[in-house]
Parts: C-alpha cells; structure tokens; sequence
C-alpha cells in the first residue's frame, strides 16, 4: 500500500465507523453466508458479538495502517487463531469479497475505483500476512 492509499482508508474508515457496528456486521456475515452458506458452521449460533468483532478488528488495523510492518504481529496472530476455527486459505477471497460488497453497499457514491484500489490492496496484504502465518 502507498501513502495515499493509507490516507484514502483511514478517512474513508472515519466516516464508516460511525455506523452502527450490528448493521454493519450483519450485512458483511449475512453476505458471506448468503453467498458461502458452508462457512456459516465456523460460527456460534448468534453472530451478534461477531459484528462488533468485526468492526473493532478492522478499526484496529485501519488505525495502525500506516504502521504496517509492526501491525503484522497481530495480523499473524489473529491468523493463527482463525486456524483454530477451521479458516483455510481458499476462505480469504471469500471474506474479502463480502467485506468489499459491505463497504460498497456503505459507501454508496464515495465508493469509487481509487477508494476500491486502495482497500483491495490493502486486503490483499492482511490476507497475504494471515495466510502466511496461518501455513
């Protein structure tokens, strides 16, 4: 990721992380069980803690993006213990074609190539990070 790829997230992330994290989970989990309905088994019954799971986990790593290399720790650690919940590597693209859906359907208009671009790739490298720690 470069400069203003960081700088497109984070204020992009701003304006994302006011809305109520449930709706937002719920429509990140319903997308990806809809579309996955075989990973829906990786999760508890009520996924309700699971939204603000989510959001906090992408609040905490968009807050730290311009600090990637002391970020990938964590990012491996919370790969080894997604390990442990049955996550395997063909997952990965799965989880990041809801989460795009999710910002995009968020986002509306604002979501234009350059802000897609930007958290493609910023995707591409948490994914990369955590498939490599989880191997």
């Amino acid at each position: 990721m470069n400069d203003k790829q960081v700088s497109l997230i984070k204020n992009s992330w701003k304006t994302f992380r006011t809305m109520d994290p449930q709706i937002v989970g719920d429509l990140f989990y319903s997308k990806l069980f809809v579309d996955h309905p075989e990973l829906r088994r990786m999760f508890p019954a009520d996924v309700k803690q699971q939204h603000s799971k989510f959001v906090d986990m992408l609040s905490f790593i968009v807050s730290r993006l311009d600090e990637f290399e002391e970020l990938t720790a964590d990012i491996a650690a919370m790969a080894k213990r997604h390990v442990g919940y049955g996550v395997k590597t063909q997952h990965y693209p799965l989880v990041g074609k809801a989460l795009f859906w999710t910002l995009k359907q968020g986002f509306g208009k604002s979501w234009t190539p350059e802000l897609e671009e930007a958290w493609v790739t910023c995707y591409a490298s948490i994914s990369a990070t955590m498939i490599k720690a989880s191997a």
